[in-house]
């Protein structure tokens, strides 16, 4: 969904640079996501995509610039031009309105995927146990999990794992989702299962900012591409525009790599059918 003229952003992010020692990862990036938008950030490995996600949600503190979400100054107080810290129960009261998927699933290893699910609700909403076990029900249906509430997440695959990281997220209720390389993780043959959620998210209206190396998705489902390096946007636009007509030289040359990751992903996929083909070919009936 595309945002209209005149609508407020959901996320309004100033002149936000971050830097780690010596080392400036983000100079002073300058980014809106509307309602409903898909916003898919793509660039290399050290270009300040994830560490910008990390920014919006207050995993990392900034040190310079301005974030706001839902009309929130994120982690600060503004007093006459003068950003103050926040104390972290406020902080963690601005996080309850954003979902967050990383590339590792972060579930808890001795709860069944339906008490991961619940978690959330239970501890930080205060939600009854009823409530909160129908909504977590109805969550894992969602993600395609009806009939693994029970399972543990050693006994689900990595796909599985990360749908259930999605239904927790969502849990929450959040305005917004964060996805940071969700299917980075994953074999290739799991892949899909974890963008197919995602699209149907997409398709439901939730705005949603994705850090992925995955172009089809891209394509796709992103209303705009953004494409960073070295801790700056380089452009952004429609998909068509950014991904079929890159304007700059240090994006036409991340997509050609990009284009030769895709055909080795391709390359890899048909293998993995091929010998699981085969398997079934001679298995004794």
């Amino acid at each position: 969904m595309s945002p209209t003229t005149g609508r407020s952003p959901l996320v309004h992010a100033v002149n936000v640079s971050k830097t780690f020692g010596d080392n400036q990862v983000l100079k002073g990036i300058d980014l809106d996501v509307y309602p409903g938008e898909v916003v898919v950030l793509l660039g290399p490995s050290g270009s300040g995509k994830t560490t910008f996600l990390r920014c919006i949600n207050q995993l990392e503190t900034i040190n310079g610039g301005r974030i706001w979400v839902d009309g929130d100054l994120m982690g600060y107080e503004d007093k006459d031009g003068v950003l103050y810290r926040l104390h972290d129960k406020k902080i963690a009261e601005q996080r309850r309105d954003i979902g967050m998927c990383f590339q590792r699933f972060n579930l808890f290893p001795h709860k069944t995927a339906l008490e991961n699910v619940m978690e959330g609700p239970v501890q930080v909403k205060k939600m009854a146990k009823a409530d909160a076990e129908k909504r977590a029900m109805e969550l894992l249906a969602q993600v395609g999990l009806a009939d693994k509430p029970a399972a543990y997440p050693a006994q689900l695959s990595g796909g599985q794992q990360q749908r259930v990281a999605i239904a927790r997220a969502l849990a929450m209720d959040p305005k917004l989702m964060l996805f940071d390389e969700p299917t980075s993780a994953l074999d290739p043959e799991l892949v899909g299962e974890v963008l197919k959620v995602m699209r149907d998210l997409a398709a439901k209206g939730m705005t949603m900012i994705v850090v992925t190396h995955e172009m089809g998705f891209a394509r796709e489902v992103a209303d705009r591409v953004v494409f960073m390096d070295g801790g700056v946007v380089v452009e952004q636009g429609p998909p068509a525009e950014v991904i079929g007509n890159p304007q700059h030289n240090r994006t036409k040359a991340f997509l050609r790599r990009m284009r030769q990751e895709e055909e080795q992903h391709a390359k890899v996929v048909s293998e993995v059918v091929e010998a699981s083909a085969a398997a079934l070919a001679d298995a004794p009936e």
